[in-house]
């Protein structure tokens, strides 16, 4: 082995040689090093999570790094919060009814944040003394939301005749993916499928489906 193979810091340590560099700017550089980071805090778990074993994994210099995030905890927050926003629900469940659809909602949403909530544990441990700010406050910025997704879902379901538009309110309306981000912020893991599956049928589902009115019962009677 020549001397130059010799020094090199994977001949030397073990470990692995610097990404090569390439030109990237703005929104593309911050995505990048948000992924690098997210990829090493997955390698390495936050005990040996470092700006300069991301900046390595990057290819780029800890000075990049630090202009943006002033510590370790504020970059593996920054990266599990990206991580989070390219994990929510990129496309709307269309199963034909609104317990699948919601199901399918539920079961994404608890199987992708389940996985981020995992890595958060590697970050909360140091986080507060970082930053200064609560665990729990960085817990819910992370939990992906499928409010919009499921706003989608309700007009579908108004428009089949599943829902009474006037049982639906703001809370009622975003109850489902509010019990299950509840549950991935308390518990750090995947809700459990039979709990997805009470949240809808005996929580969500009898206070949106429409009903026959009191007079109309008494008459069929």
């Amino acid at each position: 082995m020549d001397r130059a193979a010799a020094s090199t810091p994977a001949a030397r340590g073990g470990q692995r040689p610097p990404a090569p560099a390439r030109r990237r700017r703005g929104a593309a550089l911050d995505a990048a090093l948000l992924e690098a980071a997210w990829e090493e805090l997955r390698s390495v778990g936050y005990p040996g999570f470092t700006l300069d074993g991301v900046a390595a994994r990057a290819g780029t210099s800890r000075p990049v790094l630090a202009r943006r995030w002033s510590n370790r905890a504020e970059l593996a927050a920054a990266a599990v919060r990206h991580h989070a926003l390219l994990a929510r629900l990129d496309q709307q469940p269309d199963t034909g009814t609104l317990r699948g659809d919601v199901l399918a909602v539920l079961r994404k949403l608890s199987a992708s944040a389940g996985e981020i909530a995992g890595a958060l544990t590697l970050a909360l441990s140091d986080y507060y003394s970082a930053t200064g700010r609560p665990p729990a406050e960085l817990r819910e910025r992370t939990i992906a939301s499928g409010g919009s997704i499921m706003a989608a879902i309700l007009d579908r379901a108004v428009e089949r005749g599943e829902i009474d538009p006037d049982r639906l309110t703001p809370h009622i309306a975003s109850l489902p993916v509010d019990l299950v981000r509840n549950d991935l912020i308390m518990n750090l893991a995947p809700v459990p499928d039979d709990t997805l599956v009470e949240i809808v049928d005996r929580i969500f589902l009898p206070l949106v489906q429409s009903q026959p009115s009191p007079t109309r019962s008494r008459s069929k009677s």
